[in-house]
């Protein structure tokens, strides 16, 4: 879909939900986690959507594919990026670049249990954002960018 396409449908689920506000809030579609071997985990969805998780080498998984803390770094990152398009989409902007960057400081004692504190996730979160949108103000943008960053449900 191109800006204008999705610009359309943003206000046109807009317009509905306001009008059938009972409609706007649902159960999410479960996502269903299987052991396949040692660490090595398949998540499923209803859809047919999935995806595969495993562990490091060092606590006993097989590096076979992402962490499951990746995952939620990745799922961070691309909540933001579409939520950032969505906003240029609705403002009728061009973005021609845009780059979402996720990471995070973790300490593995939390994880391992070797202590209440730290905590099991991370310590903290970054989010930095390359976008580059021709004729309109790095500010302009920038609001944008961190409206769009506090709406992200992840």
């Amino acid at each position: 879909m191109g800006e204008g396409d999705i610009a359309r449908a943003i206000a046109n689920a807009r317009s509905y939900l306001t009008a059938n506000p009972a409609e706007a809030r649902y159960r999410d579609a479960p996502a269903t986690a299987t052991i396949e071997d040692g660490l090595r985990v398949r998540v499923t969805g209803t859809d047919g959507s999935a995806l595969v998780t495993d562990m490091v080498t060092g606590v006993g998984g097989g590096g076979s594919a992402p962490s499951p803390g990746w995952m939620f770094r990745a799922a961070y990152a691309s909540c933001a990026a579409t939520l950032i398009a969505m906003r240029a989409a609705e403002e009728g902007w061009a973005l021609s670049a845009l780059d979402v960057t996720v990471d995070s400081e973790s300490d593995d004692r939390g994880i391992l249990g070797l202590s209440p504190n730290p905590p099991a996730g991370p310590l903290s979160v970054r989010v930095a954002v390359r976008a580059s949108v021709p004729g309109v103000d790095a500010d302009v943008i920038r609001a944008a960018i961190q409206a769009a960053i506090a709406r992200c449900p992840v």
